[in-house]
């Protein structure tokens, strides 16, 4: 548990802005949504907007809703009796009751069903629910701060996520930036987790990094946000001389001329690339042929874990579960009981 509010470090108006808009709404008790890409730091700001809260004395519970099945992530949200289902041999008290005049965290929102969707909008309109296998009614006063990467208004729109319960949420929302537009920030960041690692390695000081780190600092479109830049910092710094100006930059630490590559998948794109084409032709027939298999080559290289799929396709956790079921794709393997991340 955080004890104090995070130091959040940057000084462009980006940023600057998004403190605002943190510092704004902590005064209140209405649930907030936190969004921006991953990396962004969307949980060291909620921890802020708790922190600068009235609530900031009482408890603050975080929980990853992606890390957890539906029937998990239900009895964790809102507990269980004994003798809900095999296994429960005591009660259990979920989140919503042991975060009860403080605030909960919620992280990856967008992952969640429809059905805990609905017990979480119960708990925003009147403060109740009960836990799983009771009938008593439990009153809670926890305030909901939600975070996702996603486009919650596009996936309420598909009818993937409840519209009711979003527009309970967007009382407010903050978005936070990505690095790449926050310029100024990226060597004041670098500098402070420099000199934080160089701290934990027990070195007098940090000496600083040459031109040619900086640029390479400065020119990097950072994917991986501000999480990105903190890896590659601290490793920077864990192989540098601790008495040397750090020189060398690796923003990819797998690259190797012996790196394990996909070849199946990338001879399958190949393939298909160079396939001679007969016409006429379905198009639609062919497009749907070309991506599950390479869905399909994808899935077997991550032996069918369908968060190092969507890594390797570039795609998102929702848009691989969404083409699974768009191709009707349905094994023991991909069937959605292999999802761990």
């Amino acid at each position: 548990m955080v004890e104090q509010a995070p130091t959040l470090v940057g000084q462009s108006p980006a940023f600057l802005k998004a403190l605002e808009e943190i510092s704004n709404i902590a005064e209140l008790s209405k649930p907030a949504l936190i969004v921006g890409e991953r990396g962004t730091g969307k949980e060291l700001f909620a921890a802020r907007l708790h922190y600068l809260s009235p609530r900031w004395d009482s408890v603050y519970l975080q929980l990853n809703c992606a890390t957890l099945t539906e029937t998990l992530l239900e009895t964790e949200l809102f507990g269980h009796e004994a003798g809900a289902f095999t296994g429960a041999t005591r009660r259990h008290l979920g989140r919503f009751e042991r975060a009860s005049s403080g605030t909960l965290f919620l992280d990856e929102l967008a992952t969640t069903s429809q059905r805990v969707q609905e017990k979480i909008l119960r708990v925003i309109e009147y403060g109740e629910f009960e836990r799983v296998g009771g009938s008593n009614t439990i009153q809670t006063d926890v305030r909901i701060v939600a975070a996702t990467n996603e486009d919650l208004p596009t996936l309420a729109q598909e009818g993937k996520f409840r519209i009711d319960l979003l527009d309970r949420l967007a009382f407010d929302v903050i978005t936070l930036p990505p690095l790449r537009e926050r310029a100024e920030d990226i060597l004041l960041l670098a500098e402070h987790f420099a000199v934080n690692m160089a701290n934990e390695l027990k070195r007098e000081l940090f000496p600083g990094f040459s031109d040619s780190a900086t640029n390479i600092l400065m020119e990097h479109h950072w994917p991986g946000n501000v999480r990105e830049l903190k890896n590659v910092v601290e490793r920077a710094v864990y192989r540098n001389n601790p008495s040397d100006l750090v020189e060398e930059i690796v923003l990819d630490p797998f690259e190797s001329p012996f790196r394990l590559r996909n070849n199946e998948l990338q001879k399958n794109t190949e393939n298909s690339n160079t396939q001679e084409i007969v016409l006429p032709v379905n198009i639609r027939e062919q497009v749907e042929e070309f991506e599950t298999s390479i869905l399909r080559a994808a899935l077997e290289k991550a032996k069918f874990n369908q968060r190092k799929t969507a890594e390797l396709l570039g795609l998102t956790y929702n848009q691989v579960r969404n083409t699974l079921r768009k191709y009707s794709i349905s094994t023991s393997e991909s069937d959605g009981s292999n999802t761990k991340g």
